[in-house]
């Protein structure tokens, strides 16, 4: 504690000059010893520079290092807290979207959560809710110039809120999720692969993503992935079978028209729930398709498919180099018979291959003449009278 010091208080001299009435004279308190204790933010500082033999300018700079150290702890709790969110940049476009158009935004865009999308979990979307009310909400917002739009901005993070933290809803919006739609349609080809310097190591490259990218649509877990080159014959067969007889839980219902507001016509509803019907099975024979198709070019361009081929000659002829006749060696009639039995195991597994191809490519014709139908339909039905 400080030491307390007793300071002398010393009268004000007298000015005989002056003329004051004895009414005023009378009034003046009397003087009084008062006890002054050093203390206060001055004093400190003081002392802080006495002890540390310290200059104004090195206690300065002292100071302004631990208020900037400070302030990176509170930021790094802050990381901490906020389990990755962060804070992402919002771009004119995000912030000038209309409210009553909420099925065209990207809802993980209004609430700062592109990076993490479909990966995003309930907390972080809490999270990510929370910060862009604090920011966002027109309370904090009123009298601020230049934010006339910020009222339906909230509206949009309400909107995207409430999607997202509804599981049948978000389920619906991440079948749909517009910043896919580029990507799914930027598929590698079979060239894209011949073509590389490296061919086995540009398949992975670019077939990885592709099959990691649709994984989230299935129904079964745990999906088999892509995979590395010196996979086995059963691995790959695994991956193939499981990606051939896909199980998608992926639907279109978000993209459903809704009925005209304010009418209460039984056969509005009826045609419109129709013609809503109709598009989502358009638009699942269509993705079906287009991963099919997606498959059979992976199966095409897969190096681990020549690879097994190769490996499995390599073993006949091994085989057939080690059946011995009487004399030592294999006999005329033994290298003709495993000849011809190699041979006629060729011809089968090509001819297989052949109809598993063309059975492909019968179900992709067929998917695509569907798809024409039911655009027709809905044509035909868009020009009727409801």
């Amino acid at each position: 504690m400080g030491d307390i010091i007793t300071l002398p208080v010393v009268s004000l001299p007298q000015q005989t000059d002056r003329k004051s009435e004895p009414s005023q004279a009378n009034t003046i308190s009397p003087f009084v010893e008062r006890k002054l204790i050093p203390v206060g933010p001055a004093y400190l500082a003081h002392v802080r520079r006495v002890v540390h033999d310290l200059s104004f300018e090195e206690h300065d700079k002292h100071v302004e290092e631990e208020e900037k150290r400070r302030r990176n702890l509170e930021r790094e709790a802050d990381d901490e807290d906020d389990l990755g969110v962060g804070d992402e940049e919002e771009t004119e476009d995000v912030l000038s979207l209309d409210p009553k158009e909420w099925k065209k935004q990207d809802h993980y865009a209004v609430l700062g959560l592109s990076h993490l999308r479909y990966r995003a979990t309930p907390e972080q979307i809490k999270i990510a809710h929370r910060k862009k009310v604090l920011k966002h909400h027109p309370d904090k917002k009123a009298g601020a110039v230049g934010n006339s739009n910020d009222d339906a901005f909230f509206k949009c993070i309400q909107k995207a809120n409430d999607v997202l933290t509804h599981p049948e809803k978000r389920r619906q919006f991440d079948s749909v999720d517009p910043y896919y739609d580029l990507l799914e349609a930027d598929v590698p080809t079979t060239q894209q692969v011949t073509k590389a310097k490296n061919p086995n190591s540009a398949f992975f490259k670019l077939f990885a993503p592709v099959f990691e990218r649709e994984a989230r649509f299935s129904r079964k877990k745990p999906v088999p992935l892509l995979g590395e080159y010196s996979d086995s014959k059963e691995v790959v067969e695994t991956f193939y079978d499981f990606w051939y007889n896909f199980d998608s839980w992926r639907s279109f219902e978000y993209l459903d028209k809704e009925v005209n507001e304010g009418s209460d016509n039984r056969d509005d509803k009826r045609y419109t729930e129709k013609k809503n019907k109709t598009e989502r099975a358009r638009r699942k024979k269509e993705d079906t398709a287009r991963l099919r198709a997606i498959v059979d070019v992976a199966l095409s361009a897969d190096p681990r498919i020549k690879r097994i081929k190769q490996e499995e000659k390599e073993t006949r002829e091994a085989k057939r180099k080690n059946k011995s006749g009487p004399g030592g060696g294999p006999s005329k009639a033994q290298t003709e018979e495993e000849k011809r039995r190699i041979e006629e195991e060729d011809k089968a597994k090509e001819e297989a291959e052949k109809v598993a191809k063309a059975e492909a490519k019968k179900a992709k014709a067929a998917a695509a003449n569907a798809a024409k139908k039911a655009r027709r339909v809905a044509r035909a039905e868009a020009g009727e009278v409801p």
